[in-house]
């Protein structure tokens, strides 16, 4: 127990942990953005082009059953094989096929199919006739979408986005057990295999404070945007 607890006291794993932090969030920012990049336009299309969706702002049965079964399956992946899978387009894109950087490339693309999910299902929930009286007021598709539908499904995406966030940060842990760096890296390779508990307990409240961080921040923009309407 002593051992345990002058792990604490160690300056040098407190430089490690903050050095893992700091990878983490690098990580969990970057990827955010880019599976929010790729994922928004992949959600609108699967909403827009869907036909049971009253009617439809452009029907195309085939496109969106395309679209539809492509994102199933990226989600549906292991998270752990599509980083070995992505580990040459990693190297293509950023030099390497390990560490921080190149976590980037798998970690927005195992997202970006769950943000596309999450955007589809919130334009889901605006209300018919809003779209409707936009219709009746000679709006264009395009006008429609970024006028209108996003607007009104902000705080859903807000929310939904929060959520994506928070799965990242246990993506980003797991990509540890593969080189990717970070807080995962952190409690496998020091926590674990050199049998320094502290490091794991350590790495395991800093994750725990930023998923508490996150879903604070996001409800309290969510609630705002709500409340503003």
């Amino acid at each position: 127990m002593s051992e345990f607890l002058s792990q604490f006291t160690d300056p040098g794993m407190w430089r490690l942990v903050l050095t893992s932090t700091w990878q983490t969030l690098i990580m969990v920012f970057f990827s955010s953005i880019f599976s929010f990049i790729i994922g928004l336009p992949l959600g609108v299309v699967l909403h827009v082009t869907d036909q049971e969706i009253y009617g439809g702002l452009k029907p195309m049965p085939l496109l969106n059953s395309v679209l539809s079964r492509i994102v199933n399956i990226f989600r549906s992946f292991p998270f752990i094989i599509l980083i070995i899978i992505l580990m040459p387009l990693s190297r293509i894109i950023v030099g390497t096929g390990i560490g921080t950087v190149a976590t980037i490339v798998p970690l927005s693309i195992a997202a970006a199919p769950f943000v596309a999910r999450v955007i589809e299902s919130s334009l889901k929930e605006i209300d018919p006739g809003v779209v409707q009286a936009a219709r009746a007021m000679g709006s264009t598709n395009w006008q429609i979408i970024y006028k209108v539908m996003i607007p009104e499904a902000l705080p859903s995406l807000v929310s939904g986005m929060t959520l994506t966030i928070i799965n990242l940060i246990g993506y980003s842990a797991m990509a540890g057990a593969l080189g990717g760096g970070g807080l995962g890296d952190l409690a496998i390779r020091y926590g674990y295999q050199r049998f320094r508990p502290a490091y794991m307990v350590a790495a395991v409240i800093i994750i725990l404070l930023m998923v508490e961080i996150i879903q604070f921040v996001g409800n309290k923009i969510a609630n705002h945007l709500i409340s503003k309407r």
